[in-house]
């Protein structure tokens, strides 16, 4: 059980200002034998605390690895509960519980059954950004990094279905040309992304490389010069021989590539409106003074029911042997 929203913000108004939370972290760190693992759409000082700073996939990996006694995730729910499926034994806290993915929210698991139940013979290929209770009713799960890899390696004339990513399904579609069956679900983030000011963008930038996540809508990946995860797109700048870059994706990841290729520039991408419409905003309920917080009290905890956590661990299984 995590504390209430009241409870939290409470906590976090009384931390004294003078209190070195870098420090305070580090030593917390010690102290439990924590790991720390954050997103790369995390704010940059909890990327530059952290152990290991990943995309989802990576993420995973790490955290089946880890000897640590504690595993601290600074993410979303459902990557937190990955981590929890993953080490049933191991303590996972986070900074703050309500850090959802509206992703995962258009994909419910009562919802989700009923629909395989009106496909039984498809075989339920899940991108991670999904409930542990929506894994536990997957055959297989995948990430942006390994989706084509994955459906590639499913039989041809196995039906498939692909859930809850719409815009993810129909690149790997596109890719594959496998023909596939779509929950239409979405992020919020990465519809917000506007072809008209992306336009617009180029217009002003001409040199610059439109390097996109396949989570973007078809008009979106249409004009991208690059497509590619999270850590795919990361890569991309660093071993690109140009140096300009509108990125369409979450902007925390912009942190990372400017630390790794202080030369080159990166614009986001800019989304319809003149909002910060292109951050999670869920992501970004995570703080360092919510982190500290919760390594100090040793909560909010996640936890996923064993029955549920040892049947979506079969599909998360497979897919780190698929991949």
């Amino acid at each position: 059980m995590g504390l209430s929203t009241f409870e939290e913000d409470l906590d976090v108004r009384e931390i004294d200002p003078a209190l070195d939370l870098e420090e305070e972290i580090s030593r917390l760190k010690d102290e439990l034998h924590a790991v720390i693992l954050a997103h790369y759409y995390q704010e940059s000082d909890i990327q530059d605390l952290a152990d290991f700073v990943g995309d989802s996939l990576e993420l995973s990996r790490r955290a089946a690895a880890t000897d640590a006694d504690y595993i601290v995730f600074a993410g979303v729910h459902f990557m937190a509960e990955t981590a929890k499926i993953l080490n049933p034994t191991k303590p996972v806290l986070v900074p703050d519980l309500r850090a959802g993915c509206s992703l995962a929210e258009s994909c419910p698991a009562p919802q989700f059954k009923d629909f395989r139940k009106r496909h039984p013979d498809h075989f339920a290929v899940t991108y991670i950004n999904c409930s542990a209770e929506v894994k536990a009713l997957s055959d297989i799960i995948c990430t942006s990094s390994n989706a084509e890899k994955i459906v590639r390696q499913i039989p041809a004339k196995t039906p498939i279905l692909f859930a809850p990513d719409r815009n993810l399904g129909k690149y790997v579609m596109k890719k594959t040309g496998r023909q596939m069956l779509l929950w239409q679900g979405a992020c919020i983030v990465h519809e917000t992304f506007s072809e008209r000011n992306i336009w617009r963008l180029r217009q002003l930038h001409p040199d610059a490389k439109l390097i996109a996540h396949p989570e973007c809508e078809e008009v979106i990946l249409d004009h991208a010069d690059f497509i590619g995860s999270t850590s795919g797109l990361l890569r991309y700048v660093q071993e690109s021989g140009d140096r300009k870059f509108i990125v369409a994706t979450e902007a925390g990841i912009l942190h990372q590539m400017q630390k790794r290729c202080p030369d080159k520039v990166f614009i986001p991408a800019p989304p319809e409106s003149g909002c910060a419409c292109n951050e999670c905003p869920h992501m970004k309920l995570n703080t360092l003074e919510k982190l500290y917080l919760c390594m100090k009290r040793r909560a909010p905890e996640v936890d996923v029911p064993e029955e549920i956590r040892r049947r979506a661990l079969i599909p998360i299984e497979r897919m780190m042997a698929m991949s």
